[in-house]
């Protein structure tokens, strides 16, 4: 049956099937004129289905853009696991739109879908929100309320998705396709806006305000919420506007129907004697009328070239997942703009506004001006490429990134840096053990760390230190898989040393770590935020503070003060200050030291990556859905639309598939994602070498001629039943 009007617009090609409000049996309601917009074609009611799309995507994007640090940073899951989760919401919110299509199609119709599941959209923001506030129960009860927000986002957006576009084309009459296309230019627009504001604003509510004593979660949570009340209350105003067209039954539950049919009506007739039929889906016509089963044909030709698809959408939609946790590693001050690593995905909706026009009209023509034949299979493999060379360049930073990381023990082994606060060289070595032999000159910031080699798990090393033709040994007990620092300092008149804990990874979400190490006889109290409290001749614990410079930091030791200049404290860097006296100006002095190097790998250096990516995605995915609706008849257009989701969600099952299943260092995953996409490319333009484009209208008509003469004859045949 055809549930899409044959002279509907090629945009109206995202929306599933056109559904609306059951009316009363047997009676057929007139058509309702909807008020126009100023004298123009354009129905008033469509202005409240664009605001509420707006206010829809701004909830669902900036939702989703701060999803992957909240996992991180709030729940403190780590990054495989972070990376899963985000990616199984990311599906659900593409399978769920074959849900919402099947409920307004065969119920309720897209109104009152859109309201009811709208509804379920606002609980689980409001229930989300909840769950990021941090008074609100333990970590369990956090996880709770996430996972239950989670899953009715996925299924109220997933189920409004295929009804709204559809829904604001209904407001249209027949004769005003001009103008409904053009409503669909500016639905898409709205899209792409709220994507774009939302990507860049909400994760600046997360990080620069602070709440609770920290990132700001249920703000940045809390807002897209109410964006999505307000889309819903939009929506609802717009009531006695709206132009409802009544449910008209589920094409692809159709379709599904015919193709099962055909399958198991072959399996049961594969005898020999049986004569075979030109197509498998030709079995289906003791059912399904010949003009379906057509069209079912033209259907899964498209469908068949659908399979390598999902394999762009795994790199795709990575951007809100490893490529926002690689730039959590990344120099994120841009002259003096400090952005939040996940802000940098408004960059592909930014993008994709600015490539749609120049690659119409500016890259399409060029090319055709070279008189190359470059089909849509060929675009599409073309951004295929794309994204794969998106992803080596997520490598090759990955690779710069891993530079500067810290070294990674395995078992019974340690790593120790030493610190010579005296005032001449000495020599360091391990007795016994051919482990650590070093030349350390005084206050030296060390270049790295020095590896040693233990016998167990836990092994206690004789250090012996030359100072001055002196020789000086000490004991000290070291653990595998731990990073220390050997501090070397003269007290009353001696050698001494003491080893301790370093930090064994980088402080997360961009912060800075110090600690305090005293050098002299007396204690000092140093004021940085908060007062911190140093014995003499001991170490403060490590404190997280935020980037940026501290240069009046006051110093006081038995009432007397100075001020310490301590510079630069830098994204994701670990310092070590020792205090000490400057006898010549008779003050305090502090000497930093760099245990963990800052991140020195600018995050502009992912913007090569999100060029590509978005290029990529232009050539694809545009080309995709404008090809595949082309070759199939219009009232099978929810089919392909359904079929195209469903790709992006087994993507998405795909990332998560590698997260879980084959952890590898983050560059070996980026390439191994890249080499995937290269041979799914070559796959699918083998594929699309030996794909015939058809015109589905020609297809269709040649088949209802070779259908009447068969009819014809069959007007004779009478029906008898006969006994075996």
């Amino acid at each position: 049956m055809d549930l899409l009007p044959n002279k509907e617009s090629k945009e109206n090609a995202f929306t599933f099937i056109p559904t609306g409000e059951n009316p009363p049996k047997g009676i057929c309601p007139p058509e309702k004129k909807s008020p126009k917009i100023c004298g123009t074609n354009y129905p008033l009611s469509i202005a409240f289905i664009v605001v509420n799309e707006f206010c829809e995507r701004f909830s669902y994007y900036g939702m989703k853009a701060v999803l992957t640090l909240y996992f991180l940073y709030f729940l403190h899951w780590d990054e495989n696991t972070s990376t899963s989760v985000y990616h199984a919401f990311s599906g659900l919110c593409y399978f769920t739109p074959v849900i919402g299509a099947f409920i307004a199609d065969s119920w309720l119709g897209k109104y009152k879908t859109i309201i009811y599941l709208s509804i379920v959209y606002v609980i689980g923001h409001v229930i989300k929100s909840v769950g990021a506030i941090p008074t609100v129960g333990n970590q369990t009860v956090h996880v709770v309320l996430s996972m239950t927000g989670l899953s009715l986002i996925a299924l109220g957006t997933g189920g409004i998705k295929p009804c709204v576009a559809a829904f604001g084309g209904d407001q249209f009459e027949e004769e005003h396709a001009q103008e409904r296309s053009k409503f669909f230019s500016v639905f898409y627009l709205s899209i792409n806006a709220g994507s774009l504001i939302s990507t860049f604003i909400t994760p600046v509510l997360r990080g620069d305000v602070k709440c609770f004593g920290g990132d700001c979660y249920a703000l940045a949570f809390g807002v897209p919420a109410v964006l999505m009340v307000i889309a819903l209350v939009v929506f609802i105003a717009g009531n006695r506007l709206y132009k409802k067209t009544p449910p008209q039954g589920n094409i692809l539950l159709e379709v599904c129907k015919c193709i099962w049919f055909a399958f198991t009506n072959r399996i049961k007739n594969r005898s020999q004697q049986i004569p075979k039929r030109e197509h498998w889906l030709d079995w289906a016509s003791e059912k399904y009328s010949n003009q379906l089963i057509t069209e079912v044909k033209m259907v899964t030709r498209v469908l068949f070239l659908f399979i390598p698809l999902p394999m762009f959408w795994a790199l795709f939609d990575q951007q809100g997942s490893r490529w926002t946790l690689q730039a959590t590693k990344m120099n994120t001050d841009f002259g003096g703009l400090v952005l939040q690593p996940d802000q940098m995905q408004f960059l592909n909706p930014l993008l994709i506004l600015i490539f749609i026009p120049v690659f119409d009209l500016g890259v399409y023509p060029l090319i055709n001006l070279c008189k190359l034949n470059f089909t849509p299979i060929k675009k599409m493999a073309t951004g295929m490429v794309l994204a794969g060379l998106a992803f080596a360049a997520a490598a090759v930073v990955e690779l710069k990134i891993e530079e500067n990381a810290l070294p990674d023990p395995v078992p019974k082994e340690c790593y120790v840096q030493v610190l010579n606060l005296a005032d001449r060289n000495i020599e360091m070595a391990v007795l016994h053990h051919d482990l650590l032999q070093l030349s350390v000159e005084p206050f030296h910031d060390p270049d790295d760390y020095s590896k040693l080699i233990l016998t167990g798990a836990q092994q206690s090393l004789p250090f012996r230190i030359l100072y001055q033709g002196s020789s000086f040994t000490f004991n000290h007990t070291v653990q595998e898989k731990l990073l220390y620092s050997l501090i070397v300092y003269k007290a009353e008149g001696n050698v001494t040393s003491s080893l301790i804990k370093d930090m064994d990874g980088k402080p997360s979400e961009g912060m800075a770590a110090i600690r305090f190490i005293n050098t002299l006889p007396q204690d000092v109290n140093i004021s940085l935020g908060i007062e911190e409290f140093v014995k003499s001749y001991g170490a403060s614990d490590y404190r997280i503070v935020e980037r940026g410079s501290y240069n009046n930091v006051k110093c006081c030791s038995e009432g007397e003060e100075s001020i310490l200049h301590l510079g630069l404290l830098d994204f994701g860097a670990s310092y070590t200050v020792v205090i000490t006296r400057n006898n010549s100006a008779n003050s305090l002095d502090a000497w930093k030291v760099e245990d963990i190097p800052a991140n020195n790998i600018h995050m502009a250096w992912q913007i090569p990556q999100y060029l590509l990516i978005s290029a990529g995605e232009v050539m694809f995915s545009i080309t995709g859905l404008s090809f595949s609706y082309s070759q199939a008849p219009a009232s099978m257009k929810s089919v392909l639309q359904a079929g195209w989701l469903l790709t992006v969600a087994f993507g998405n099952v795909i990332v998560l598939i590698v997260a879980q299943g084959a952890p590898l260092k983050q560059w070996a995953e980026f390439v191994l994602f890249a080499a995937l996409l290269f041979v799914v490319c070559v796959i699918f333009s083998i594929m699309g070498y030996f794909y015939r484009s058809i015109n589905p209208e020609e297809v269709i008509d040649k088949d209802s001629k070779q259908e009447t003469p068969s009819k014809k004859n069959m007007i004779g045949l009478v029906a008898k039943k006969t006994k075996l």
